[in-house]
C-alpha cells in the first residue's frame, strides 16, 4: 500500500510539474521596472491589458509592442486587429529582479539595496513602509530640485 501511495504521489507531482512547465511556456515573463519589446506580424489596432497596475503595454508602432513591468503579479494582454479580432492573447507574469539586489532584514522590516558596484538604497515592493517611503521621498525631492535647477516648473 505504501508503495502504491508513493507511486501515485510521484505521478501527481510529475503531472503538476508538467502543467506548470507548459503554463510557463505560454507566459510572457517581464521584470518590474524593465521593458520587453516584441514584434507582431499583423498590424495592431487596439491594445488591452487586463490589470494596468501589473504591466503597462504600449505600441511603439503597429508592429512593435513594449511591455513594462510595474508590479508583481499576473495579468493578460490582448491585441486586436483593425477588424477587432484578437491577434495576440497572452498571459504576462511580472516578477522581481534579483540581479545585484541585497535585502537587509531588521526583525521583520526589509530594506533593499542595489549593489553594482556599490550598494545604494532602491525602491522595491515588499520593503518596510519606512524604508520605502524614506527612499521615495528622497528620490522625489531630488528630482524636484533637478527640475527647478534646470529652470523647469515644479
Amino acid at each position: 500500500m505504501f508503495k502504491n501511495l508513493l507511486r501515485s504521489t510521484g505521478v501527481l507531482v510529475f503531472a503538476v510539474q508538467a502543467s506548470l512547465a507548459m503554463a510557463q511556456e505560454d507566459t510572457v515573463m517581464v521584470t518590474v521596472d524593465r521593458a520587453k519589446v516584441f514584434s507582431i506580424e499583423d498590424g495592431a489596432a487596439a491594445v488591452i491589458v487586463g490589470n494596468p497596475f501589473i504591466a503597462d503595454v504600449a505600441m511603439f508602432d503597429e508592429n512593435t509592442v513594449v511591455i513594462t513591468g510595474k508590479s508583481y503579479g499576473t495579468t493578460n494582454l490582448v491585441i486586436l486587429d483593425a477588424d477587432n479580432k484578437p491577434i495576440v492573447d497572452e498571459v504576462i507574469t511580472v516578477r522581481a529582479s534579483n540581479d545585484d539586489v541585497v535585502s537587509v532584514y531588521r526583525k521583520s522590516e526589509r530594506a533593499s539595496l542595489s549593489c553594482n558596484p556599490v550598494c545604494e538604497p532602491t525602491l522595491r515592493l515588499g520593503d518596510s513602509v519606512a524604508s520605502f517611503q524614506g527612499t521615495a521621498d528622497q528620490a522625489t525631492s531630488r528630482n524636484e530640485l533637478a527640475i527647478e535647477a534646470a529652470g523647469g516648473a515644479k
